[in-house]
């Protein structure tokens, strides 16, 4: 599942208010990680500029922590472009048209397009830019929502003692999705219904309040200085005052942002548990049989109109590789760089079916490089997800995966896919990068609150706080999640394999881990200041992913 990060960013206290390359020049060196601890904490707010583009800066030069592209690309890459790469975005979909990517879109040549034939013999009709595993499917269960609705029949009711020895897995996962399920459901209702009622009493006060200054956009200072000359406006001038002492932005901002919210929680519960729905239904395929392929479309932009749903695969293809210095938009992280585009990833959880069928299609047809920004914890065919996991490290093709977004310790909690699990941390290939999320706040603050992490589980962080990108119908806006820090390493080993495509998946990967940034202090985990840990402990290698230095190991790795 594309999991959003969905806390309405204005109104974040507002709940507890309402509860109370070539070869390198010889002069190059690395950043000195050894004495990383001693840059300076920045101080002052980013500007706009400056967080439209802190992904790509540099710890010592901007005190952002970034991860150095800019100044790979002003000190070591310069004007080399090295060899085409092609990037797998496997996920919602991609805006093929968007004036900043669509020149960087792969297009299979071995295909005559709209002829309604397999020209390739590659098992998929007029695959022109990739392959839509989704068909006109949209909106789609949760994993475990499509486990209760399988197995309640089953089950409902029935006693443990009642239950065969040989159904006591099935039964135990049963139960499982149930609890998970009914936590989840009623969270997501709770919140609704919250903030409906956030929205309402914000509506009513700010309506009076407005008609009392004659206008909508009054400040703090003005709200405490206003004569409330009624019991009535009494209340809601102090309900609104301690609102705003929470509150970045304006009341009318706030209940927007909330109807956003309430949109989106309402849309949850009509679709990601809605047990009377078979989003499945149009696409008519066997999802339990792997060998059923003959399904999907080449519509990689899917079947929506507004091309909304494409909003989360358009941004993470526009992370990797929006066409640089065109005048355009943003620079993805890598140059020439192709995007081949698998819409696997609907609004709800993946198949594993599709994911194992589109890792497959990528190795199959060209791809060095494959980015995986979704996930779930609950999984009917794990295996062969794995086994096309490994079927991409035997043709030397490298994942970069998203490590999701519930703040979660991933050494006790298992999420899909993955490359090894908390009862077996042996790794099943070596091709396989799990990516966690930084935040622009050099310091305690360093890790999205969100993140995943984990010292096994978790292989390197990258940013993933409020990053802007592309979006669909030429927009751009900023996002966040590991969803975006994933595809922030997959443009940095896109850009590695173009200009040293003699290294291997593993090694790629290594040099990732190896060549980053560390840091010794101590960070706050899931947002709450009493968590802390050591930035080192969080992830395998302990470190931010760094371009830079990356392309110094590179090149020192490939003579």
């Amino acid at each position: 599942m594309r999991i959003p990060i969905y806390r309405p960013l204005l109104v974040a206290g507002m709940a507890a208010v309402m509860a109370g390359c070539g070869s390198t020049a010889p002069t190059i060196v690395s950043t000195p990680i050894e004495n990383i601890d001693e840059i300076p904490l920045k101080v002052s707010e980013l500007t706009e500029v400056q967080l439209q583009g802190w992904g790509g800066a540099d710890l010592v030069n901007d005190t952002i922590p970034g991860m150095s592209v800019q100044k790979a690309y002003s000190e070591i890459i310069k004007n080399n472009k090295g060899n085409k790469v092609i990037v797998a975005v496997i996920d919602s979909g991609v805006d093929i048209e968007h004036e900043d990517l669509d020149g960087v879109i792969w297009t299979n040549t071995d295909e005559r397009p709209g002829n309604n034939r397999d020209d390739d013999n590659n098992g998929y009709v007029d695959d022109i830019h990739g392959w839509n595993f989704l068909g006109d499917a949209i909106e789609e269960n949760l994993e475990y929502t499509r486990i209760l609705k399988k197995l309640q029949p089953k089950y409902k009711g029935v006693p443990v003692g009642a239950v065969k020895p040989e159904d006591r897995e099935e039964f135990e996962l049963y139960q499982r999705a149930k609890a998970e399920y009914d936590k989840e459901y009623n969270e997501a209702l709770g919140i609704k219904n919250q903030y409906e009622g956030i929205v309402q009493q914000l509506q009513v006060s700010h309506e009076a309040v407005s008609a009392q200054l004659g206008k909508e956009d009054y400040t703090l200072q003005e709200l405490r200085e206003m004569q409330a000359t009624t019991e009535e406006l009494q209340q809601y001038k102090a309900f609104l005052s301690q609102v705003m002492s929470n509150l970045e932005g304006t009341i009318p901002e706030a209940i927007t942002q909330l109807k956003e919210a309430i949109d989106y929680f309402d849309g949850r519960l009509s679709t990601h548990f809605n047990l009377d729905l078979d989003g499945r239904a149009v696409v008519g395929d066997d999802v339990d049989d792997i060998n059923d392929t003959n399904y999907g479309n080449a519509d990689v932009t899917g079947p929506s109109q507004d091309k909304e749903d494409l909003k989360h695969g358009t941004h993470v293809a526009g992370i990797i590789a929006a066409e640089r210095n065109n005048n355009l938009g943003i620079n993805g992280v890598a140059n020439n760089v192709e995007i081949m585009v698998l819409r696997a990833v609907p609004d709800g959880d993946e198949y594993d079916k599709d994911i194992a069928l589109a890792i497959r299609y990528a190795v199959d047809n060209g791809a060095s490089i494959i980015n995986t920004s979704f996930g779930k914890y609950f999984s009917t065919h794990p295996e062969w997800v794995r086994e096309a996991i490994q079927y991409a490290d035997e043709n030397d093709v490298l994942i970069v995966n998203a490590a999701g977004n519930e703040a979660l310790d991933l050494d006790t909690n298992e999420v899909f896919p993955n490359d090894q699990n908390p009862k077996n941390v042996q790794e099943i290939s070596d091709n396989f990068l799990t990516v966690g999320a930084l935040n622009f706040k050099y310091g305690s603050g360093l890790v999205a609150g969100f993140s995943n992490y984990g010292k096994t589980n978790v292989d390197v962080f990258a940013p993933g706080t409020k990053i802007w990108s592309t979006t669909p119908n030429n927009g751009y806006e900023y996002l966040q999640g590991t969803s975006m820090a994933a595809p922030a390493v997959a443009g940095l080993a896109a850009v590695i394999r173009s200009h040293y495509p003699k290294l291997k998946d593993h090694q790629v990967k290594q040099i990732i881990m190896d060549s980053g940034l560390s840091s010794n202090a101590m960070v706050i985990i899931g947002g709450d200041p009493s968590n802390t840990k050591k930035f080192t402990e969080l992830s395998t290698s302990g470190k931010m992913a760094n371009l830079y230095n990356a392309l110094i190991m590179a090149d020192k790795i490939s003579k």
